[in-house]
């Protein structure tokens, strides 16, 4: 038996490593799992037959639990092989050569200049619903990052209360406008995130590796509800020191857009560009489009 198992994990582990190095086929290749389970019973099976043989398989068991581990999440965090998958789409933000309006936030018809993108489908780019679609617009300054989301609801659905400034954890469990920004992506899993709801609440996030912290960016934003066309929008005004140390426009970045609404499951989940997750989730860095800064 000690045998058997000994050769069905070399054969797995054989096969692992081209599957998942070479071709990049998470799914195939969380048979590690198979393999794990192989390693610790021929580590039991040995242990009968040479209890200092089977010793030497304890970091061989580590490894491959740190193998699974690591499937795991490059699994979840690109549900779409790239072969799969739609080309990534481009935006760009518009330099602001405008000053700005009384509530130091830029004109409607500076806003009208930027080019707007425009979603309405869910996060696996199905089912359109024009009565939520979103439409953001971007502008910039060496100094500050405007965003400006346009958006159409059916319902409203919104915490009652937050802080004194306006700042509300777990935003995302109300109706919300976000916005993943990755200036930097030479590490796939930092990037920053901004929610706003429709009763101007908001968070901030500074995400590293799935645990967040809050960023202190000390953004502004303005929020105007129009329940006659059944429209709210809202502008943000985020320090663009708080996104990065040495803003370059001629460096793009990695961003992605999204929009939350309904009270209880299913809700709607929207996205600029699709995650494809099986479960509605925007934390996949494999799918931020490129955000571009022109003049």
């Amino acid at each position: 038996m000690a045998q058997t198992l000994f050769g069905v994990q070399s054969s797995l582990n054989f096969l692992w490593s081209p599957s998942f190095y070479n071709l990049h086929l998470t799914g195939p290749a969380l048979g590690i799992i198979a393999l794990l389970l192989c390693v610790v019973l021929f580590l039991f099976r040995a242990k009968r037959i040479d209890r200092f043989a089977a010793s030497l398989f304890v970091p061989c068991v580590l490894c491959v639990s740190f193998a699974a581990a690591l499937n795991y999440t490059m699994c979840n965090m690109n549900p779409v092989h790239a072969s799969e998958r739609p080309a990534l789409p481009t935006t760009y933000a518009l330099r602001l050569n405008e000053p700005l309006g009384a509530d130091s936030f830029p004109s409607a018809a500076a806003w009208q200049k930027a080019p707007a993108i425009k979603f309405d489908q869910d996060w696996k780019a199905e089912n359109p619903d024009p009565q939520r679609a979103t439409e953001v617009r971007l502008l910039w300054t060496p100094e500050t990052l405007y965003l400006r989301f346009h958006c159409n609801y059916q319902t409203i659905f919104v915490f009652p209360d937050a802080r004194p400034d306006g700042w509300r954890y777990e935003l995302w469990n109300r109706d919300v406008a976000e916005t993943f920004l990755q200036p930097d992506s030479t590490d796939a899993f930092v990037y920053r995130e901004f929610e706003v709801s429709p009763n101007g609440y908001w968070i901030d996030l500074a995400v590293s590796h799935r645990k967040i912290e809050e960023l202190h960016s000390g953004l502004r934003r303005r929020v105007v509800m129009d329940e006659k066309s059944k429209t709210w929008t809202a502008e943000l005004a985020i320090p663009m020191k708080y996104l990065t140390t040495q803003f370059d426009p001629k460096h793009a970045w990695r961003a992605n857009f999204y929009r939350i609404e309904g009270e209880s499951e299913p809700r709607f989940y929207s996205a600029w560009s699709p995650t494809f997750t099986p479960k509605p989730s925007f934390h996949v860095p494999s799918a931020f489009g490129t955000l571009e800064f022109h003049d």
